[in-house]
C-alpha cells in the first residue's frame, strides 16, 4: 500500500472521529430535549426549572467523562510494552509474569495463508465487509418524488491473519471488534434496476420507482501496515497471538503507537474544551434564569402588597361611607365609595379582563406590560377591554 492510500485512510479516520463527535453531541442533545419535553408535559410549573442550563450542564458532564476516558486510554497506551521485533515476543512471553496479562504493541504488515478474493475490486484481504443498499424514489403525501434507500445486505468475513515485520509472525484474533479499525473502500458499484414493465407498474402503484442497488465493498488488504495493541498470549501449541484483553485496550490502527497516543490526547483536550464551553453556557443560563426568577418573585410580592394595600384602603372608605349613611340617613354611597383602581398604578380604574383566568384588576395601559396575571400568576393569552358604568 503506497503513501497516498495511507494518507487517504488517515483522513478517513479523522473524518470518522469528527463525525462520531458530532453524532454524539446531536444524540445527547436530542435525548435531553426528549426528557425535558416529557417532564414539561407532566408538571404544572415548568417555568421554575432552567431547562436550557440543565441540558448544557449535562452535556458538559458527558463530554468531561469522554475526555477523561480518552485521556485514560492515552495514559494506558503510554504504559504498554513496545515490541520492536516480532521475533522477541515469544521470549518476552516466557519471561513475563503469569499473573498479570502482557499488553503489548506490535507493528507489521497484514498477511494470511487463506486470504479472501474480493468479488468486485479484485483485492485480496483478510477482513471483507459487503453492504448492499436498495435505492428508490418514494412518492410522498405532497405529490413529489423523494430519493430514499434501504439496507438489503450487510455481511462481514474474516479469515485467520497475522502481522509480519520480516523477523517473525504474530496472529491477531478478533480484529473485527478492535477500536480504531478502518476498512478501505475497495469498490463501490451501482447496479441499475431492471426494466420489467410488470414490476415497474406494480412498484409505481405502490408509490415507488426502483433505481438500483448500490454495493459497497470494504476490505483490509493484504500487505497493509498496521499497529496492534492487545494482550499477547500463547495457545496450546505455542503459537503467539494478540487478542482483546479482559480489561485493557485493544487497538488496530494504521497509525503508529505515538500517533495513537497523540490523537487520543488531542481528542481528550477537545472534549475538555467543549465541556468547559458547555459549562460556561450552562452556568450563564442558570444564573440568568435565577436572576429573572428572583426579580419575578420580587415583582409578584410587590404587586401582592399593592393589591392588599388597595383592598385595605377600599375597605376603609366603604366603612366611612356606610357610617356616614347611617348617621345622615341619606344614600350617598356612590359619592363616598373608593373607585375601583388598577392594582398596578393605583391611579386609573381597572377596565381589562385577562383571558383565560377571567380576573379584572388592571387598566389597559398596565395590562399591555404584563405577561402573567397579578392575582393567579397564570399566563395572559388575551386582554379584553371592558366598559363599566
Amino acid at each position: 500500500m503506497d503513501c497516498s492510500v495511507v494518507g487517504e485512510v488517515d483522513k478517513e479516520h479523522e473524518w470518522i472521529n469528527i463525525t462520531a463527535l458530532s453524532s454524539f453531541l446531536s444524540t445527547t442533545l436530542s435525548i435531553l430535549w426528549m426528557i425535558i419535553s416529557f417532564i414539561r408535559s407532566r408538571f404544572i410549573i415548568p417555568e421554575m426549572v432552567p431547562w436550557g442550563g440543565l441540558s448544557c450542564c449535562l452535556s458538559a458532564a458527558a463530554l468531561y467523562l469522554l475526555g477523561r476516558s480518552s485521556g485514560r486510554d492515552a495514559e494506558v497506551l503510554k504504559s504498554v510494552t513496545r515490541v520492536n521485533q516480532l521475533k522477541d515476543l515469544a521470549q518476552l512471553l516466557d519471561t513475563a509474569s503469569k499473573v498479570l496479562p502482557l499488553v503489548v504493541t506490535i507493528s507489521g504488515r497484514v498477511g494470511s495463508d487463506t486470504p479472501i478474493n474480493c468479488e468486485y475490486s479484485g483485492l485480496r484481504g483478510v477482513i471483507v465487509e459487503e453492504t448492499a443498499e436498495q435505492h428508490f424514489l418514494k412518492h410522498n403525501d405532497a405529490g413529489s418524488w423523494i430519493q430514499d434507500s434501504a439496507l438489503m445486505l450487510s455481511m462481514c468475513k474474516e479469515v485467520p491473519w497475522y502481522l509480519d515485520d520480516g523477523t517473525g509472525r504474530t496472529f491477531v484474533v478478533g480484529g473485527r471488534g478492535a477500536t480504531g479499525l478502518v476498512l478501505t473502500v475497495g469498490s463501490e458499484v451501482f447496479e441499475e434496476a431492471g426494466r420489467s414493465f410488470v414490476r415497474g407498474t406494480l412498484d409505481y402503484l405502490q408509490g415507488l420507482k426502483m433505481l438500483g442497488v448500490k454495493r459497497i465493498e470494504r476490505v483490509l488488504p493484504v500487505g497493509t501496515p498496521l499497529t496492534v495493541v492487545g494482550e499477547a498470549v500463547k495457545d496450546d501449541i505455542g503459537t503467539v497471538r494478540i487478542q482483546r484483553p479482559h480489561k485493557g485496550p485493544f487497538y488496530i490502527s494504521h497509525k503508529t503507537i505515538d500517533q495513537l497516543i497523540a490523537n487520543l490526547g488531542r481528542w481528550a483536550r477537545w472534549y475538555k474544551y467543549a465541556s468547559m464551553g458547555f459549562t460556561a453556557v450552562g452556568v450563564y443560563l442558570l444564573v440568568k434564569h435565577t436572576f429573572h426568577y428572583m426579580m419575578e418573585r420580587k415583582r409578584h410580592w410587590e404587586l401582592r402588597r399593592r393589591v392588599l394595600a388597595a383592598a385595605a384602603k377600599r375597605a376603609g372608605h366603604e366603612d366611612e361611607g356606610s357610617n356616614a349613611t347611617a348617621e345622615n340617613g341619606v344614600d350617598n354611597k356612590k359619592d363616598l365609595l373608593m373607585p375601583n383602581l388598577c392594582v398596578i398604578c393605583l391611579e386609573q380604574e381597572y377596565n381589562s379582563v385577562f383571558v383565560p383566568c377571567g380576573h379584572m384588576c388592571c387598566c389597559m395601559t398596565c395590562s399591555s406590560h404584563l405577561t402573567n396575571c397579578p392575582l393567579c400568576r397564570r399566563r395572559i393569552e388575551q386582554v379584553v377591554k371592558t366598559f363599566r358604568h
